[in-house]
């Protein structure tokens, strides 16, 4: 559902057909997602929001949503990343905990809700930690807030975690659009792949084509 409702946030009918007869009948096709990004190949190049989710509230509303959308996109593509990874065998060498001699190599032996609830107590403490430092400078330091404002999803106010290579700084406009909408695309493919792993895992065969790496050797990163 979250997939669902988070990718009709940017889709409502974009353009009015030709032949609207009356400034009421256009008024009734308008909707406050025909200005937000979005729109591709998949549905002719017109927003899609058939159930008017974005039409629920004010203007800062729909930037919620819309941020909400982009931070979702972005966690589930490092989430569906982190899975491949953790099916892989790939693991770091050495310990994760010293004092409890849990290693790398032990977690990658276990499938990947496994390996979490396998983490140290004080690891998992430490990931919480840095996912809630994110989030508060994302909220608190840029300004203006999105709400207010502000750029729904931008992270260019914090100088030390947006881009610290510079690659969107060498980017013209139209570079930087076209890599905003891929993120979005890319963002709500990840969110619908990494529901359907976390469902074939609890439901099993109910994904036709699962993601297994039978009698996979481990590989161990070289650092």
């Amino acid at each position: 559902m979250l997939c669902i409702s988070s990718a009709a946030l940017s889709f409502a009918p974009a353009t009015l057909p030709v032949h609207a007869p009356t400034t009421a009948r256009a008024a009734t096709f308008m909707s406050a997602a025909d200005k937000l990004e979005g729109a591709a190949h998949e549905t002719g190049f017109e927003v899609w929001d058939p159930v008017g989710l974005a039409d629920l509230g004010s203007e800062e509303t729909l930037a919620w949503f819309r941020h909400a959308e982009l931070k979702h996109g972005r966690v589930c593509m490092a989430a569906f990343v982190g899975w491949l990874v953790a099916v892989s065998g790939v693991h770091f060498p050495g310990l994760v905990s010293f004092s409890e001699g849990v290693s790398f190599e032990d977690l990658s032996k276990l499938a990947p809700l496994q390996q979490w609830a396998a983490l140290p107590a004080m690891g998992k403490g430490q990931i919480l930690l840095a996912i809630g430092i994110i989030e508060h400078q994302s909220e608190w330091k840029i300004k203006p807030h999105y709400m207010k404002g502000g750029t729904p999803g931008s992270l260019k106010g914090l100088k030390n975690f947006w881009d610290p290579v510079g690659f969107t700084s060498k980017m013209d406009a139209k570079k930087l659009e076209r890599q905003r909408l891929c993120e979005l695309k890319n963002g709500r493919a990840a969110m619908l792949g990494i529901t359907s792993v976390l469902i074939a895992n609890y439901i099993p065969g109910s994904i036709p084509l699962p993601i297994t790496f039978p009698d996979a050797s481990p590989i161990v990163l070289p650092f």
